[in-house]
């Protein structure tokens, strides 16, 4: 197969990733790239800071790339009419029904007005509904210390309480703008697994392997761990802030995620490997079709993969899309080229943990990376922009 690439400079690639290990900034790393049917997988380091060597089956959690999983998961159910994306999901969802939304971000919990209309799927889909991470130091206005007394928080890890008392303590709390008016990171993703269980009956998971993992084989993607699995699991390192070094936040031997959640969170939950991942991203490469399985529409996934914001919105979440990307349905879309890797329609997203992964028609390309430091802002660390860097720099034709 010819992928057009050059193998001098995948070296190269090899030579920039194998020095983060090497200086200790990450302990181990997957890198996986894909193009026209070529894959080049490589994988570096320990699982954990002086343990086993880390494999291409090594399992990572993935965190925010998890909400375009997510977000093709609501599509399949759009597609077979059992949700629509401007009807209300008041009927699925109650607790969102007759909304309050505060006056001024700054101002007293309780100063609201009504919501100008209910919240609809298409609000939750493209962060719009009126709730979510607010961008500020903890402790700036009075509604995220209601926030966080409530337990709805963003967090590294899923919800300690239910789906249902979730959305109770939700629905609880007023919105911080009126629907459809602006961009709020993350929550919808979690409102969406919540809503694609209540509209299929099922559990979140048991959704996600009947309707996507089983059919894209994506035999090691879920919300945890099976025990027997349970030595495939990397850890998770934060920066210690006094020592400059790495320290642990997640110990594979005593994981979160080597249980069933009590929250299966649509926002970051699932872990995974190179290769699944990379089935699901073929999948939207194929416009909704992986091998004999057709997942989504073509006309579906190009709706995903659309800008859906207004550059108002953008501005607003410049930190996220820095002025050249915008906001599909549980992912970025890259609008302009300011970067090697920004083609125009490259969409994807990057998870908390450290792992990002894209995809991008126009060089029928994907790419994958895994590590097991965690992110320290919106903006993607040095490890991201260098693995990126590297696969648009090896392209050879």
């Amino acid at each position: 197969m010819n992928g057009g690439f050059s193998q001098a400079r995948l070296g190269r690639m090899h030579s920039v990733m194998a020095g983060y290990v090497e200086r200790g900034e990450v302990p181990g790393i997957v890198t996986l790239v894909y193009r026209r049917g070529e894959v080049h997988a490589e994988a570096l380091g320990t699982l954990t800071i002086g343990g086993v060597p880390v494999r291409r089956d090594s399992i990572f959690r993935i965190a925010s790339m998890t909400k375009p999983v997510i977000a093709a998961a609501a599509m399949i159910l759009v597609e077979e009419c059992r949700l629509r994306l401007d009807d209300p999901v008041d009927s699925l969802l109650p607790e969102l029904a007759d909304r309050r939304v505060l006056r001024r971000l700054d101002g007293p919990v309780d100063d609201t007005v009504q919501a100008n209309r209910p919240i609809t799927l298409r609000d939750l889909l493209t962060f719009r509904l009126g709730f979510g991470a607010v961008m500020a130091p903890r402790g700036t206005y009075p509604i995220q210390q209601a926030i966080a007394e409530a337990g709805l928080e963003p967090s590294p890890t899923p919800p300690a309480v239910t789906p249902d008392e979730w959305m109770k303590r939700l629905g609880q709390l007023p919105l911080l703008h009126q629907p459809g008016e602006g961009w709020l990171y993350h929550t919808g993703s979690d409102i969406l697994g919540v809503l694609i269980a209540r509209a299929s009956g099922q559990g979140l998971e048991a959704f996600l392997k009947e309707r996507l993992f089983d059919p894209l084989g994506m035999k090691e993607t879920g919300f945890h761990v099976p025990a027997a699995q349970a030595d495939r699991l990397s850890a998770a390192y934060a920066r210690d802030p006094e020592t400059g070094g790495l320290r642990v936040f997640d110990d594979p031997q005593d994981s979160a995620w080597t249980q069933p959640p009590v929250f299966a969170s649509g926002g970051g939950g699932l872990v995974s490997t190179a290769d699944d991942y990379l089935a699901f991203c073929r999948m939207l490469l194929g416009r909704g079709r992986l091998g004999r399985e057709r997942i989504l529409s073509r006309s579906a996934v190009e709706l995903m993969t659309a800008d859906h914001l207004t550059a108002e919105q953008k501005e607003t979440a410049r930190p996220f899309f820095g002025g050249h990307s915008g906001w599909g349905f549980g992912g970025a879309v890259s609008l302009r080229c300011t970067e090697l890797w920004q083609t125009p329609g490259r969409f994807g997203w990057d998870g908390g943990f450290g792992t990002s992964g894209y995809t991008d028609p126009q060089e029928d390309l994907v790419g994958i990376l895994l590590t097991q430091r965690m992110m320290e802002s919106p903006r993607g660390p040095r490890v991201f922009t260098d693995f990126w860097t590297s696969v648009y720099q090896a392209i050879e034709d």
